[in-house]
């Protein structure tokens, strides 16, 4: 626990001047996986639980406030495997969830910035609910923090997220560079999510996993191989026949024609689904 105990701390020394400069004190929980905060606002705690790190805040004091006055604000990934990359991205979200909570109305609104809800595992499980874009694409941050500017831009300038675009032109890049790294720690993290998103996913979002994102693999023998071990039964056969289909003269002409797209338009766009074309040959 003590290399935990070490990254805890620096993730909270990031958050420092934003504490500060929201006139953040801190306060003893006497417990050294949680760490309080408050002002005359509220108060914000910052807790580690397996495996994760936790960002809460309530409008009361810490006194005041019981476990069920506190919302969640903010939430990431957090183990022995955390890089620096992840504890800097971490101590920046954070930072910026509690500004977003606490801070003076007019500097929140120089941010422009919303992120879309996410599905959570709840409402998947609860069968109401099917994994989106979106969730795939925050959760992606997680694993390469340097992805978050690319994410808000994005949905900055569409007014939602265009998939295809972050994916295409951000996300594959570092996906593939990790795949052909092929270190253990962000391959299993990075399939956690490929394979979670794939199982409960919508169809469109299954289409980005095995089409968009692992498509780019363009039938790399080599890069499928340091792929076989982490995928899931039910995404390895799917991937593996992209590829091979992308490979041929029918999918090389398919993905001409997805690299040539028609402009954007709002709310109105229908994508044809390269699933479907596989599925036809």
């Amino acid at each position: 626990m003590a290399d935990i105990q070490e990254r805890l701390s620096s993730v909270i020394k990031g958050m420092e001047e934003t504490l500060g400069s929201n006139g953040f004190r801190p306060v003893d929980t006497q417990d050294d996986k949680s760490f309080a905060y408050e002002n005359d606002k509220g108060t914000v705690k910052i807790v580690y639980n397996d495996n994760k790190i936790f960002l809460y805040a309530s409008d009361l004091s810490y006194a005041e406030a019981t476990d069920d006055d506190y919302k969640r604000i903010s939430l990431s990934l957090f183990d022995d495997n955390s890089t620096d990359g992840d504890i800097k991205y971490i101590a920046s979200d954070f930072s910026e969830s509690i500004n977003e909570k606490f801070a003076a109305k007019k500097a929140v609104r120089k941010n422009n910035f919303k992120a879309p809800p996410t599905v959570s595992k709840t409402a998947v499980r609860s069968g109401g609910m099917s994994y989106d874009a979106n969730t795939l694409a925050s959760r992606m941050c997680l694993v390469f923090p340097e992805l978050k500017p690319y994410y808000k831009e994005n949905i900055a300038t569409y007014g939602e997220l265009l998939a295809e675009d972050f994916f295409t032109n951000h996300a594959n890049a570092l996906i593939v560079d990790a795949i052909k790294k092929n270190e253990p720690a962000t391959m299993k993290k990075m399939f956690n999510i490929l394979n979670d998103i794939y199982a409960d996913g919508s169809n469109d979002v299954q289409d980005i996993v095995a089409v968009t994102i692992l498509g780019s693999l363009d039938n790399d023998q080599i890069l499928l191989a340091n792929c076989v071990d982490y995928m899931s039964p039910n995404l390895a056969p799917v991937v593996i026949g992209v590829n091979q289909y992308l490979a041929s003269h029918s999918g090389k002409r398919a993905k001409k024609k997805l690299l040539d797209p028609p402009a954007y338009k709002p709310k109105k766009e229908k994508k044809s689904s390269m699933m479907s074309q596989l599925g036809n040959n």
